[in-house]
């Protein structure tokens, strides 16, 4: 992957060049914020506090269904927020989950599943929809932060597929960018549904196909053929707060 753009001698691992590169940037841009340590992926980086270790899908995911079962009760625990657990970050991240989310302002996923800083790996795009950043961003966990479980995360009342459906309905066009968006939405639109079912239907059918998409991405294949990685989809309802796995 990132080897094939130039040849890296052995003595520094891809890895290294990229935590290399990262600091270069920060270094040019002066002495404002300072980013070099914004991706490290560095051998023993800290546990949460407290946590137990999680080295497969299966850990990852109960651990994303307890925190989402303190989230909707309201007996958030908002962990690893400690000044201590701040400075051991210092050293380098590593993230147990990817959450791939919409970016809707009600579905901030630390916040969902009561996990703190060095948690997740979050990606959001408005309707879940990927794009080369977004994949190579998700790449990057699994890649190089070694994250066992990638969850795509569709929720209820979701704006970006609301405005695909109306577009297909009726043709108008969507402004700019937001065009783009219902491109990539409208072929999973259900049209044996009609009205609010049509959108409802098409949240699930349209985080079901992102799901397969990534689970089918070469490298990612074959680390959910190893089972050293697992894709899910999953749905957040704005009603209850319950994030449901879908089959």
């Amino acid at each position: 992957m990132l080897s094939n753009i130039r040849t890296i001698p052995a003595a520094r691992s891809r890895r290294a060049v990229l935590r290399t590169a990262v600091a270069g940037t920060a270094a040019a841009a002066g002495a404002g914020l300072t980013l070099g340590a914004a991706f490290p992926a560095l051998a023993g980086s800290p546990d949460p506090e407290g946590a137990e270790r999680v080295t497969t899908p299966a850990q990852a995911l109960r651990r994303l269904a307890a925190g989402n079962q303190r989230w909707r009760t309201r007996n958030q625990e908002h962990p690893d927020e400690s000044a201590s657990l701040r400075r051991r970050l210092v050293q380098g991240q590593q993230p147990f989950a990817i959450v791939l989310g919409c970016v809707d302002s009600r579905v901030p996923p630390e916040l969902v599943f009561d996990q703190g800083l060095g948690d997740l790996l979050t990606v959001r795009s408005a309707g879940e929809v990927l794009d080369e950043a977004v994949l190579g961003s998700i790449a990057y966990g699994v890649l190089e932060l070694h994250i066992p479980l990638v969850l795509v995360l569709a929720h209820q009342s979701c704006g970006a597929v609301t405005a695909a459906v109306h577009a297909d309905e009726t043709g108008e066009p969507l402004p700019a960018h937001i065009q783009y968006l219902a491109d990539q939405i409208r072929p999973s639109i259900d049209h044996s549904q009609q009205g609010d079912a049509r959108v409802d239907a098409t949240i699930n059918a349209h985080v079901r196909t992102v799901r397969r998409r990534l689970a089918g991405e070469p490298d990612l294949a074959r680390k959910v053929a190893t089972g050293e990685l697992a894709v899910h989809a999953a749905r957040y309802e704005l009603r209850d707060q319950h994030v449901r796995t879908l089959s």
